[in-house]
């Protein structure tokens, strides 16, 4: 009908944001509510000659015919509708904020099908959420080979994990005032036989965005608790918690059952969590903490000043340590806007009786200055780059900071 009249089509697919943490945290009646108000503020902004529909899920699809000179009403529609589903939805007294990613396609002409279209527009959604979600996007041809890269890289995962191809390295943390090795923090590298060794930052936002990451991070971190015991006891490991592993309510029970079956010591083990993970549901990450807490695990906050952490945070959470994010480091030695920064962040870990851990420190102007401000402990590529755990191992021999092998059994010895 479009072609016929020279006119075009746009096609609206809409996912919701964050609509499994709903239904995990408020129940499926809050969910089944968030879908009718959606649906209504929906029809509410589209013309009535727009064919709308639920996909399934938290999925809605809407097509509209328009005039070629017309897009930037398109825009302005898919604009509108961002606003409005990002407004807060009111269930049993409390306040229930989402939003919405909206991919965009494209019908110039008669021959473009109906799954061509859906499927445009779904890669445009994805590009929306790889961007920052609750916000709209057109499908351009380049997202295309992106989502084939992106669905390689899961592939990966999923077939590298029982081929262990997912090691940890292990990055220094030393007492900043005598330069001691006091531990290291866990970061995660894959190993890929076609492509060689690869950073983080290529695979965890996909594992992170497919599920993947929880069954990822216990597997590298029991590799690790089985490197570490060989350490002597003052050497603690650290290990970075996705946010994504703190909506999982039985979390501390997995990291619990791992420090178990390790025998890896729950003193030498320090857990870090990110700022950003507080602000989503605080009465489970309290719940998480305590209990790790409990098992005599030390606890971090991590990224210090970029996030949505409060001194209410501070106060209502166990935290043991407060690490400095590296870019207030990095920014120190020519913004004095940074620097006011760590000196106020080291000022409260004191007041807060929370020592300060500085990441990223990379020059030794910087390690003197932050001794000056009294910070506790660094890190960075001034006092060693990641590396694997067999340089590591040569690092702690050569300070003789492993423990002794334990003497073998004897032929015929008790198996028990």
């Amino acid at each position: 009908e479009a072609a016929g009249e020279q006119r075009h089509v746009a096609l609206f697919l809409l996912d919701l944001d964050h609509f499994k943490t709903v239904n995990d945290i408020h129940g499926h009646a809050a969910g089944d509510r968030l879908l009718q108000v959606a649906a209504e503020r929906i029809a509410s902004v589209l013309p009535p000659s727009a064919l709308m529909a639920r996909l399934g899920g938290d999925e809605f699809v809407a097509m509209l015919m328009f005039d070629p000179a017309g897009k930037a009403h398109i825009e302005a529609l898919a604009a509108q509708l961002v606003t409005v589903l990002e407004e807060p939805v009111i269930h049993d007294a409390q306040q229930i904020r989402i939003g919405a990613s909206i991919g965009l396609a494209l019908a110039t002409e008669a021959s473009a099908t109906m799954d061509t279209l859906v499927r445009q527009a779904d890669i445009a959604m994805y590009h929306c959420k790889d961007e920052g979600r609750n916000r709209f996007c057109w499908f351009e041809a380049g997202m295309e080979m992106a989502v084939q890269v992106r669905n390689q890289i899961e592939t990966g995962i999923r077939s590298g994990m029982p081929r262990d191809e997912f090691v940890p390295f292990f990055e220094p943390q030393v007492d900043i005032a005598t330069g001691r090795l006091v531990g290291f923090e866990m970061l995660m590298r894959w190993d890929s036989p076609e492509h060689g060794m690869i950073e983080p930052d290529r695979f965890i936002p996909v594992a992170e965005d497919s599920g993947l990451i929880g069954e990822l991070s216990l597997r590298v971190v029991r590799h690790a608790m089985e490197i570490a015991k060989g350490w002597d006891p003052s050497i603690t490991l650290a290990v970075n918690i996705s946010p994504q592993q703190l909506k999982d309510p039985w979390f501390s029970q997995k990291l619990t059952k791992l420090l178990v079956e390790t025998g890896f010591p729950a003193s030498q083990l320090e857990v870090e969590i990110t700022e950003s993970s507080l602000f989503e549901n605080l009465p489970l990450v309290r719940s998480i903490v305590t209990s790790l807490k409990n098992q005599g695990v030390s606890l971090s906050l991590d990224d210090f000043g970029t996030g949505y952490s409060s001194l209410s945070h501070l106060r209502a959470l166990p935290f043991d340590r407060i690490k400095i994010d590296r870019s207030f480091i990095a920014a120190m030695q020519g913004s004095p806007d940074a620097q006011a920064i760590v000196v106020a962040i080291v000022r409260l870990g004191e007041s807060l009786a929370m020592p300060i851990t500085a990441e990223g420190v990379e020059d030794e102007a910087t390690a003197i200055e932050l001794t000056r401000l009294g910070c506790a402990k660094a890190q960075g590529w001034h006092y060693g780059k990641p590396v694997s755990a067999a340089e590591t191992a040569k690092l702690l021999a050569d300070r003789g900071l492993l423990r002794s092998p334990l003497v073998p059994e004897q032929d015929g010895a008790s198996e028990d």
